[in-house]
C-alpha cells in the first residue's frame, strides 16, 4: 500500500507576504507623495511609522514560517523570504532614523555663529501638526550643537565682498538652494566714488574747457535703498533647500560681513518641520561651505 505524504501549509507565511506587499506600497506611495507631492512632513513621518509597524509584522510572521518549515516541512518558505524582501525597505528607513534620533541631539536649528546666529529675513512659518517643537532655539540647544558639532564654523575669505558673493550663488545654485529673499545686496555693487570720471593727468594745464569731462548726474535713489548715512557691509540671503531622495524641507540663511580686507560667511539652516533635524541640518552646512570653499579656492583665510 502506498502512503502519499502532504505537507502542511502555514498560513503565517502567506499572510506575512501580503502585508510585506501592502507596507512595501504603502512606502513607495508615501515617499512619492512627499518627495514630489503635497504630502507635508507630519502627515509623511505618521504614515511611515505606520508602514514600518506592518513591515515588523510581516518579518514577525515570517519567521513563524520558517519555524513551521523546519519542524514540520510546512509550504510557506519562499513566500517568507518574500515578506523579508519587500519588509527590507520600511524597516532599513526606520531603523536608521531612529539611529540618527538617538545619536544626534534633539535640535532642529543650527548656526556657524552660535553667539549672534544671523537673523531671519523672513521668519519660517509652517503648521507643525502633531510634530510640535519649541518656538525659540535656546542657549542649551547651542551648547548642545557645539558638543555634536564642534567643526560647524564660518569661514573667512581674504576676498572682497563682491567677489564672494558671487562665490555663494553660484554655490547656492549648485547646492539647490532656492533664494525666496535678499538683504543688503546693493552692498556688493561697485562705489559710486570708484566710478567717478577723473580728469586726465596728461592734459596740459592750459587745456580748452571743452576738454574736462561733464560730470555724471548722481544716480537717483530707488525705492526700498537707503539714501544717506553709512550702509550695513552685511548681506543676508534666505532660502529653502530639499533633501535629494526624502525630500525633507530646510530653511537657510547665508550671512556675509565685509571685515577690514576680509569676508566672513556665516550660515545657519533650520529643519521646517518638528524638533529634531536627524543631524541633516549640520551635513548640508558642512557640505555647503566645503564647495564655496572649493569655489573659492586661493582667497581662503585662516
Amino acid at each position: 500500500m502506498m502512503i502519499k505524504y502532504e505537507r502542511p501549509t502555514s498560513h503565517a507565511a502567506r499572510w506575512a507576504r501580503r502585508i510585506a506587499r501592502f507596507a512595501f506600497g504603502l512606502f513607495a506611495a508615501v515617499l512619492l507623495a512627499h518627495r514630489f507631492g503635497p504630502l507635508i512632513t507630519p502627515h509623511f513621518v505618521a504614515l511611515m511609522v505606520f508602514s514600518a509597524a506592518l513591515a515588523a509584522v510581516a518579518v514577525m510572521l515570517a519567521a513563524v514560517g520558517f519555524v513551521r518549515l523546519w519542524q514540520v516541512a510546512a509550504v510557506g518558505g519562499v513566500a517568507s523570504f518574500v515578506a523579508i524582501l519587500y519588509a527590507a525597505a520600511p524597516l532599513g528607513v526606520a531603523g536608521f532614523a531612529l539611529n540618527e534620533y538617538f545619536s544626534k541631539p534633539a535640535i532642529y536649528d543650527v548656526s556657524t555663529d552660535t553667539v549672534t546666529p544671523p537673523l531671519w529675513i523672513k521668519p519660517p512659518d509652517a503648521v507643525q501638526g502633531w510634530l510640535e517643537r519649541p518656538a525659540v532655539v535656546t542657549p542649551e540647544d547651542r551648547e548642545a550643537q557645539i558638543a555634536a558639532y564642534p567643526g560647524l564654523t564660518g569661514r573667512r575669505y581674504d576676498g572682497a565682498l563682491d567677489r564672494v558673493f558671487q562665490g555663494v550663488k553660484i554655490v547656492a545654485e549648485k547646492t539647490g538652494i532656492s533664494i525666496v529673499a535678499e538683504e543688503g545686496v546693493e552692498n556688493a555693487r561697485p562705489d559710486l566714488e570708484d566710478m567717478a570720471v577723473k580728469p586726465d593727468a596728461t592734459a596740459p594745464a592750459d587745456s580748452e574747457p571743452g576738454d574736462v569731462p561733464i560730470p555724471l548726474s548722481r544716480p537717483q535713489t530707488m525705492p526700498g535703498e537707503m539714501s544717506a548715512g553709512p550702509r550695513s557691509s552685511n548681506i543676508l540671503l534666505q532660502g529653502e533647500w530639499r533633501t535629494l531622495i526624502v525630500g525633507f524641507r530646510f530653511d537657510v540663511l547665508i550671512r556675509l560681513r565685509e571685515e577690514a580686507e576680509t569676508t566672513f560667511v556665516d550660515m545657519r539652516v533650520a529643519s521646517r518641520y518638528g524638533p529634531h533635524d536627524l543631524g541633516l541640518g549640520a551635513a548640508f552646512a558642512n557640505q555647503f561651505l566645503h564647495a564655496l570653499d572649493a569655489e573659492l579656492l586661493g582667497i581662503a583665510g585662516d
